[in-house]
């Protein structure tokens, strides 16, 4: 920190008059960055500026960090042209591939996955060697083959993490199939072959061929900062374009490598040194290079001397300078390039470099320092003799002491709190990920600010969104709050910054259709302090870490290994505005001590939170080697942290530390059940002894949560605590209310309601507060009953989280309100499916544990959660009895593939069914006819909305899916309305045989059909239009079988009152008018003299066709339970999505006269029918000769088996002989 103190004046003069921006080699280099590959679109291929010349030798590097091990591609360089792969690093599993000149060469290394590994690859034309490199050691050796050639393709295309190919119009085409999953860094080439003592060094210098820098390299992906790739080096050169003006034309004899030198020692801090300057000739223009690749090549000369011709003339030059200790390449081209933004004056003299022509490089080795003889009165140098400086400096390492990065900053940077308000109009599926896009696209658009510890959150009191079921009706705007940091790192004047921001922030945002407008802006300056220098002591060994500016990372290298590096962040805290340090980083370090050396130490009240710092830290690297801990090393972490507990009270930071380390157990495959009722016992009595001055605290982890709250004695009336929990991210989400709540808080998963009553069992004492202590446990594995646990033997299965309530140093029991606890099943509940609220028994099996059902009463409110009344405090649970026969998921998911295919069926041949009966105007003159057209126009809109349900249903428009569970409910009741007018016809038919007169009777049935299911539909609508929603009722799941989102009926009772009671009193009509008929039919046949097969088949096919028509195969939903539940569930589903098919097969296909009409107008040929054959005999009652309403005839009344035959003769196909059809 000395040298950031002794900054000269003139310095820091000159950087606060930087204007607002950053140059060109700051915000290129790709130092400290990486390339994530995450299956997306993501190419990034070497720029057509940057040639790739023809190599005789080479040695290419790069670090590879893979995340998946399917086949992947680290680079890939090919010829012009797009052949065969001249230069190429790849792999599939264990082996790693390299191509030279189309030749592959493998070799079998695993490289780990979720590690960071160095690969390098040399290779030599004359030596005709090449060999392979890993984290620096040599793996592979190899002589190549002298038939190839011996120098590299010039000017070829390179691309890394994927293959790629040329086509036709010359473009270079990413090649599928052998992406990399995963991430690459420090990618460099060099036009020489290293030796594996240099690769050893682990040089960070850059390459000469292919450079780690965004210039050189066309992307689709942004690069990613990554603290894991830092290289800490101090051998630079400095490229760049510098202009010299003169404020006195008439004198400009002066040298030019001496102002140079002089402008760069005055602005450069001391550990920063000079070691040679390179200057061009003088040019009227100063030539700005957007490549880099392609520097200037005007001669370099040692010294120049300005004379009157050169005056306002740029130059070229190239310095090269020394930075001691050593610090992170990016850090030192950052400060760098920042420093020599400004322009600088000596005497008459003013010198501004081009800040898009700097380039900072880091590099093997420093060049040969001319040494110049004294100036002659001409003003011209002429060059003496020679000397070299040692090839590498002693600091150039990685390892070593602390290196302490702001050595080559300049000072802290800027910091601004900013609240903001808005309002965002339109409904993005992530608004937060909208907004943070938005705000930082604003403010980092010039890449001189980053925003830091951004928090978005809805602001829920304002907003005026409406909500309805489990629909959101989007009318109107919603309110965000968000609070941020911004770090300006350019160092302008605060005024002009707040300035900046201000404007940015209340521009607006428009998109499509979502707009962004502020509602309220604030922003403050915040004046930070450093983080002091702190010594720390770790498993990784004690460690000084130097003082740090505000958001800055300092690195210290390792003491085992020497060769990785530890990281640490002086980081501004959201919540306060002060600065402190981040727990260190040292997950590239090996420990010096393991778990079992627990056991040699002595928990103090001093040494407490060490000893569970280094608790965590050990537990960290155990399960990050390996999936579990061993007994012995979880008894002796449970044992220390007993002590912990028990030696002191506990702070919220350690208490935080110890549910995390109990969390992290819990969530790994360590077998706990043998110290689960310690682990139970610790957490609770640590939640009793922790020490905290608010009126309540909250800690979670993963799965896990705890919330201690303080209470007044006199002023209890109740306190509910819930948790939202998603299984999918582990974090639960806690909250508290101070009053008895007696059902299930919105979007929670479990809650625990506390009467008022237990303030008659607080403890009496001085204090008049009292603690409870509430806790979820989001994994059962502390909660290991045999009842339970065992797959052969259990009868129940734990169907909910576990949640928890005590108070400290009570017994609490025979309440007589009663605790209420409310749990939401983690598996929905089916109508026969028994549930029971449980509690855990810590006596039970033999001191194991165990659940028990004494003294709570199980309340089951629906298929989704059941409410529990207990009168003690404990843990609670809800078991769920599979004892049954449930139906499996696989049975669930064919039974869901049953039914949408036979849906689509049904469809296709109710639209054959009704074409036919419309398309041929003799199939549809009586009234059997036009009933059944009417019953499948009702079937057919009822597949084909049930079809289409969960795709409409998948836009979550509110309005939309009322209209479709509506449109489904009115398809639904048509269908069984229809089913009960075929009844009633053949009723009218078959029983009631003397005349009846029924004027307008097809109108009529149509009136009854289409119109009883509209009143219905619109009396659910006006009385409740929210009865409509997006869920299904786990009652009609026997129907749907699916639990995908299903825009159906969401109340019970109109789903009871309007499907289930309305289609039990249709299956119950429609069964008695079955009966009669096969009653009829029975006697039928008993009259004839003689039966014969072919008689009985009629009757049975009619029977069948009966069946179908009056929906009788509904009836099985009702019997669907006990033993034959699953047969009965498949049968009723096939029967029932089919239906559509069995109307056609019935009644099509079976149906003479209607193959006689498809002969006569579809066939050719010898199978064509001519309308002559057909003859009169389909004239039927309902014809336009008889303007009579009769349903039956005297003629058919005097014989009524013939009518029974006429209804076989009608469900089978024959054709009746009589002038009457039912």
């Amino acid at each position: 920190m000395n040298s950031v103190r002794s900054l000269s004046c003139l310095t820091l003069i000159s950087l606060c008059m930087q204007l607002l921006g950053s140059t060109s080699s700051a915000s290129t280099s790709l130092w400290g960055k990486k390339l994530s590959f995450k299956g997306r679109p993501c190419m990034w291929q070497l720029q057509p500026e940057a040639v790739v010349p023809a190599l005789q030798e080479l040695s290419a590097c790069m670090l590879l960090h893979r995340t998946h091990t399917p086949e992947w591609t680290g680079f890939d360089y090919k010829a012009p042209g797009g052949g065969h792969t001249e230069l190429g690093l790849g792999g599939t599993g264990t082996n790693l591939s390299v191509w030279l000149f189309g030749e592959k060469h493998s070799l079998e290394r695993d490289l780990k996955l979720h590690e960071w590994h160095t690969v390098c690859l040399t290779w030599s034309g004359r030596a005709r060697r090449l060999r392979i490199y890993i984290n620096g050691t040599s793996k592979y050796d190899t002589s190549v083959n002298p038939i190839l050639l011996q120098q590299l393709a010039p000017n070829g295309s390179l691309t890394l993490g994927v293959s790629h190919y040329i086509n036709t119009n010359g473009e270079v085409q990413q090649q599928t199939g052998k992406d990399l999953l995963g991430e690459i860094g420090l990618f460099r080439m060099w036009a020489r072959e290293w030796s594996a003592e240099e690769l050893r060094g682990q040089s960070c210098a850059d390459g000469d061929v292919v450079r780690w820098d965004l210039r050189q390299w066309q992307h689709k992906c942004q690069p990613e900062p990554d603290n894991n790739l830092h290289c800490a080096w101090s051998l630079y050169k400095i490229n760049m374009w510098f202009k010299v003006h003169s404020t006195q034309p008439g004198n400009c004899l002066v040298s030019l490598e001496e102002v140079t030198r002089n402008w760069l020692e005055s602005i450069f801090p001391h550990n920063i040194s000079v070691h040679n300057i390179l200057l061009s000739s003088p040019s009227r223009t100063c030539h700005v290079v957007n490549n880099f690749a392609a520097l200037p090549t005007q001669q370099s000369q040692p010294s120049t001397a300005l004379s009157n011709s050169t005056c306002d003339k740029c130059f070229s030059s190239e310095v090269y300078v020394n930075v001691d200790p050593a610090a992170n390449v990016e850090v030192v081209q950052a400060n760098i390039a920042s420093l020599l933004s400004s322009t600088f004056s000596y005497d008459f003299l003013n010198l501004t470099a081009d800040p898009n022509s700097i380039s900072i490089l880091p590099v093997e080795l420093l060049p040969v320092v001319p040494e110049p003889l004294p100036t002659v009165s001409s003003g011209t140098a002429t060059p003496g003799p020679t000397q070299s400086l040692p090839a590498r400096p002693t600091n150039v390492s990685t390892t070593g002491d602390p290196l302490d990065l702001n050595e080559t900053a300049v000072g802290p940077d800027t910091f601004f709190r900013v609240n903001l308000t808005l309002s965002m109009y339109g409904s993005p599926t992530k608004p937060e990920d909208i907004i943070e896009k938005w705000v930082k696209e604003q403010l980092e658009v010039n890449v001189t600010m980053i925003v830091l510890n951004l928090i978005i959150k809805e602001n829920v009191g304002r907003n005026m969104e409406q909500h309805n079921g489990l629909m959101i009706f989007h009318g109107q705007p919603k309110q965000y709050y968000c609070t941020f940091h911004v770090q300006e790192y350019n160092i302008n004047s605060v005024a002009e910054i707040l300035t900046l921001i201000n404007a940015t922030l209340t521009s607006g945002y428009k998109n499509d259709s979502i707009i962004i407008q502020t509602m309220d802006l604030a922003i403050k300056h915040i004046v930070t302090a450093n983080c002091l220098e702190e010594t720390t002591s770790t498993i990784y060994g004690q460690y000084i870490w130097p003082e740090a500016f505000p958001q800055v990372t300092q690195t210290i290298g390792c003491q085992r290994p020497r060769s990785e590096i530890g990281f640490r962040i002086c980081k501004l805290d959201i919540d306060t505005d002060t600065t402190s340090w981040t727990k260190p980083d040292m997950k590239n370090c090996k420990p010096l001590v393991i778990i079992s050396d627990l056991d040699n130490i002595t928990v103090t009240t001093g040494n407490a939170a060490e000893v569970v710092e280094m608790i965590q830290d050990l537990i960290d690297v155990q399960l990050g080697d390996s999936a579990e801990l061993s007994s012995s090393e979880l008894d002796t972490v449970v044992e220390k942290l007993r002590e912990v507990v028990d030696i002191s009270s506990i702070k919220p930071a350690i208490g935080a530390d110890i549910v995390n380390i109990v969390a992290d157990i819990l969530i790994s495959k360590t077998y706990v059940t043998p110290v689960a009722s310690i682990l139970l016992n610790l957490t609770d009595r640590m939640g009793n002894n922790m020490d905290f001055h608010e009126g309540s605290i909250s800690i979670s982890a993963p799965s896990l949560a705890l919330s201690m709250v303080n209470v007044d004695q006199n002023k209890f009336s109740g306190l509910t605590f819930g948790v939202s929990f998603d299984s999918s991210d582990l974090n639960p989400e806690i909250f508290v209310n101070h009053s008895f709540v007696g059902g299930l808080l919105p979007d929670t998963n479990a809650t625990i309601s506390l009467p008022s009553e237990l303030h008659n069992f607080f403890p009496s004492g001085e204090r008049n507060t009292t603690r409870v202590q509430f806790q979820f446990y989001g994994t059962d594995d502390l909660f290991q009953d045999p009842q339970t646990s065992n797959a052969t033997q259990r009868s129940c299965t734990l169907n909910s989280f576990v949640v928890s309530a005590s108070i400290n140093n009570s017994l609490i029991n025979n309440l007589k309100d009663g605790v209420v606890v409310t749990l939401r099943h983690r598996t929905p509940k089916q109508p026969e499916d028994k549930v029971q609220c449980v509690f855990w028994d810590f006596q039970k099996n033999g001191g194991r544990g165990g659940w028990n059902s004494r003294g709570c009463e199980t309340r089951s409110i629906s298929a989704n959660r059941t409410s529990c009344l207990c009168d003690h405090l404990t843990h609670f649970a809800v078991l769920l009895d599979v004892s049954r026969t449930p139906i499996s998921d696989a049975d669930s998911q064919i039974l869901t593939v049953i039914s949408y295919l036979g849906c689509g069926i049904s469809s296709i041949f109710l639209g054959i069914t009704l074409l036919t009966y419309l398309a041929f105007e003799k199939l549809r003159r009586d009234y059997p006819s036009k009933i059944l057209i009417n019953l499948s126009e009702a079937l057919l809109g009822l597949n084909m909305l049930f079809l289409l349900d969960s795709w409409l249903s998948s836009f979550s428009n509110y309005s939309l899916c009322i209209a479709t569970a509506a449109t489904l409910h009115y398809f639904l009741l048509a269908s069984f309305t229809w089913m009960g007018l075929e009844a009633v016809h053949m009723y009218f038919a078959l029983v009631k045989v003397f005349n009846i007169y029924v004027p307008s009777y097809i109108p009529k049935f149509c009136a009854v059909g289409w119109g009883i299911p509209l009143v219905i539909v619109s009396l659910v609508l006006a009385i409740d239009k929210d009865a409509y929603g997006s869920a299904v009722p786990e009652e009609s799941a026997v129907m749907l079988h699916s639990t995908d989102q299903f825009c159906w009926l969401q109340n019970d009772v109109f789903f009871y009152v309007t499907v289930v009671a309305f289609v039990l009193v249709i299956v119950l009509c429609n069964t008695f008018v079955f009966i009669v008929v096969l009653i009829q039919i029975r006697q039928m046949s008993s009259n004839k003299h003689s039966t014969n097969s072919r008689s009985s088949l009629h009757d049975l096919r009619a029977v069948a066709s009966l069946t179908v028509l009056l929906g009788l195969t509904w009836s099985m939903g009702f019997f669907s339970f006990g033993p034959g539940k699953v047969v009965l569930m498949y049968l009723f589903t096939i029967f029932n999505t089919l239906q559509g098919f069995f109307v056609f097969f019935f009644h099509c296909l079976m149906k003479e006269n209607v193959r006689k009409q498809w002969r006569m107008h579809l066939c050719c040929g010898r199978f064509r029918l001519s309308d002559y054959s057909d003859g009169s005999r389909s004239v039927t009652m309902g014809g336009h000769c008889k303007k009579n309403h009769l349903i039956n005839s005297d003629s058919v009344a005097s014989d009524n088996t013939s009518t029974i035959r006429k209804v076989s003769d009608s469900s089978t196909g024959s054709t009746p002989n009589h002038h009457q059809g039912v």
